[in-house]
């Protein structure tokens, strides 16, 4: 699954994420400030056409949910993004990424893990990947 979700649908997805499951109805009623429901029932058809939500009918409403977990979705996401950029900006997109997050002292100390454990088998440099490999690139 190719899973590419604009910030509407990524809205709707934290909704039911943090629900667990939910009634268009909920959703409608959490996001009300935001959209119609009509525009809300219609994020939730594209997600279910997407195969990120399944539906079950319960009576005369649907109730929605998650197809693919929250940790699984970031993940894929940030992949995606990462494979779209030229490898030698890499690092340093993630270098700003981290300079501008809040996060919290256990997740800096797993960070440092990372790196510590990365740092001895980590190239000198990265090769460029935007075009192949006769071409003059100016990336690095």
């Amino acid at each position: 699954m190719d899973l590419i979700m604009t910030p509407a649908e990524w809205k709707i997805m934290r909704i039911i994420w943090t629900k667990g499951q939910a009634q268009s109805s909920t959703v409608v009623e959490v996001i009300q400030d935001d959209w119609s429901a009509s525009t809300v029932k219609t994020l939730l058809a594209r997600l279910v056409k997407k195969q990120v939500l399944t539906t079950t009918r319960v009576g005369r409403s649907f109730v929605y949910h998650p197809a693919i977990s929250e940790t699984t979705a970031m993940k894929q996401t940030a992949s995606a993004l990462f494979e779209n950029l030229c490898a030698t900006k890499q690092g340093l997109v993630l270098a700003d990424l981290l300079a501008n997050l809040t996060l919290s002292q256990k997740d800096l100390a797993d960070l440092q893990n990372i790196i510590q454990e990365k740092l001895p088998t980590a190239p000198t440099k990265v090769d460029c990947n935007c075009l192949d490999q006769t071409a003059i690139c100016s990336c690095s």
